[in-house]
């Protein structure tokens, strides 16, 4: 009579229960069977048939009550960090957004070394407070530190499905979304003031920023084939290394101060508006950078006692069309994505228009009651 040791020389594919086959290799019994439509093998961890055959039955069980999951291997921080970061890549996410992104998960790998923290696993909530506590203690802004502790989450749910870690190590965690903090508005007529105080060779870049909407890389990426004078459009759509923030693929309206702006530029480059070249650098035609033109920005601002930056230019065009009763929707298709949780930032009522407004109202009421005045006396 054959035991269950001799059984287990017969090598044999065996059914257990409805999901789960067993068969042995070497001396050892291991279980295949199919999960979520993966084909997994698992060690039985057992030379005996008979054992192999409970072990392989309870998987059975978890299977049909969809309770199993994969066995996890304990992978490294800095591995998964790895990881995540060449899956942004593959995507093809902006050159901006994977700097950003080295940037905090390089942080968060060196805490992970300092805390002597080794696997995934352990980017618990008591990882979350000290990288807080030292973002805070480095005087980071308040959605700087959101932003960071986001780009952690992303990390740990990348993990999670890549069967890097067993269970969420941050389970239940809540992190509020900071207010938009007010950022500054300009008006038209500061507007104008800094456009007449800038230097020939950046007021072009300043004033599509100003009479478009557009963000600093729509512009800066912007190319002679995406303008389109027939229709009077500029066309913003992604190009060979860089896409608009969101997806954004849209058509701006040219206004006839930023149709006459792109009629005064010549066509000699590629890129519409360019930097202007320098002691250091004298080649001509090279696309602008944020800095290079942020620094030219300030000062222009520093002289006029203003506070900004390229961004407010954006701010400020939306601020003023709404505020001339331009629909959202409108707008919206005009500039691109804008958050439904920070548009009431672009809402501002300038004080001129404010007391504009305000005067309106007064006269109107005025005109109310004189007239009901009027209407008194040929009553009487």
């Amino acid at each position: 009579m054959a035991t269950d040791d001799d059984e287990a020389d017969d090598g044999g594919n065996e059914l257990v229960g409805e999901h789960v086959r067993i068969f042995q290799r070497g001396k050892t019994w291991y279980a295949n069977f199919q999960f979520n439509k993966r084909q997994f093998r698992e060690s039985l961890k057992t030379t005996n048939k008979k054992e192999a055959r409970r072990r392989a039955a309870q998987i059975d069980v978890k299977l049909t009550a969809d309770l199993w999951k994969p066995a996890v291997e304990a992978v490294g921080v800095r591995k998964a960090v790895e990881a995540y970061l060449d899956m942004l890549s593959t995507e093809g996410r902006a050159p901006k957004t994977m700097t950003k992104y080295r940037y905090v998960l390089n942080r968060i790998a060196v805490l992970a070394e300092k805390r002597r923290v080794q696997e995934v696993a352990g980017l618990d909530l008591n990882f979350l407070d000290a990288y807080r506590k030292i973002r805070t203690d480095e005087g980071a802004a308040t959605k700087t530190k959101y932003t960071e502790c986001v780009i952690l989450r992303q990390l740990i749910h990348f993990a999670l499905s890549r069967n890097m870690v067993g269970a969420d190590p941050m389970k239940g965690v809540k992190m509020p979304k900071p207010k938009p903090t007010k950022q500054p508005c300009w008006t038209i007529e500061e507007v104008q003031s800094i456009l007449n105080a800038a230097d020939a060779e950046i007021r072009p870049a300043l004033t599509l920023l100003a009479e478009t909407g557009m963000r600093f890389g729509e512009l800066a990426w912007l190319t002679w084939d995406d303008v389109d004078q027939a229709k009077n459009i500029l066309l913003i759509r992604p190009k060979s290394g860089w896409k608009p923030k969101t997806g954004d693929q849209r058509g701006v309206p040219l206004s006839p101060a930023s149709r006459a702006t792109i009629e005064s530029l010549p066509r000699t480059w590629t890129w519409v508006v360019t930097m202007p070249p320098i002691r250091t650098n004298p080649e001509r035609g090279r696309q602008w950078t944020e800095r290079r033109l942020l620094s030219a920005l300030k000062r222009v601002l520093k002289k006029l006692k203003f506070d900004g930056k390229l961004h407010t230019f954006r701010h400020s065009f939306i601020s003023h069309a709404l505020l001339k009763g331009i629909p959202v929707a409108v707008v919206k298709q005009w500039v691109g994505h804008v958050d439904p949780n920070v548009i009431d930032l672009y809402t501002h009522v300038h004080d001129a228009a404010s007391q504009a407004a305000m005067k309106k109202l007064a006269g109107d009421e005025k005109t109310k009651d004189e007239k009901h005045s009027g209407d008194e006396k040929v009553a009487e």
